[in-house]
């Protein structure tokens, strides 16, 4: 099977980033951009690194999701046990300090510490959440892989990403 050209590479990334086929045919360099969006699209071997690219992009989204939900909903008590000086420092390594900002030691002693906040992270779940519901470019994608009768595979198998 071809491998991809740079060009083709570069479609890929910019289509995978902002669903446009006509753009993304643009910043990749190709002249007639909306003629070759349609061709780039109708193409298997494109539409194989775009499924594998949408792959990565939920996969870091997922990843984006636990974060924000650890620090909206994670326990603050490893901070609270460095805090009161309850840990031995052979134990730090084991202490789950995820939400924690910043940990400052003035010269008084004493020991501040800050956590990340709670309700911004509450708001990037919830602008996640939203945006996985409304992919203006998926439905678009699908419409335009359909006019061209290119919604299945010759086996008969349609196209889990369309």
């Amino acid at each position: 099977m071809k491998k991809l050209t740079k060009k083709e590479k570069l479609f890929c990334l910019y289509y995978a980033q902002n669903r446009n086929g006509r753009e993304a045919a643009a910043k990749a360099g190709y002249a007639l951009p909306e003629q070759a969006a349609l061709r780039l699209l109708q193409d298997a071997r494109l539409r194989r690194e775009l499924e594998t690219l949408a792959g990565k992009e939920q996969a870091d989204t997922a990843e984006l999701v636990a974060g924000y939900r650890k620090l909206a909903f994670g326990s603050g008590t490893d901070a609270l046990r460095l805090l009161f000086g309850s840990v031995q420092p052979e134990d730090f390594d084991a202490l789950d300090l995820f939400n924690v900002a910043e940990i400052k030691k003035p010269k008084d002693g004493a020991l501040e510490i800050k956590f990340f906040d709670r309700l911004k992270a509450l708001e990037h779940l919830e602008a996640l959440s939203s945006a996985d519901r409304t992919d203006p470019g998926l439905p678009l994608y699908r419409a335009l892989m359909r006019s061209v009768g290119t919604a299945e595979e010759p086996g008969g198998d349609e196209h889990p990403a369309l």
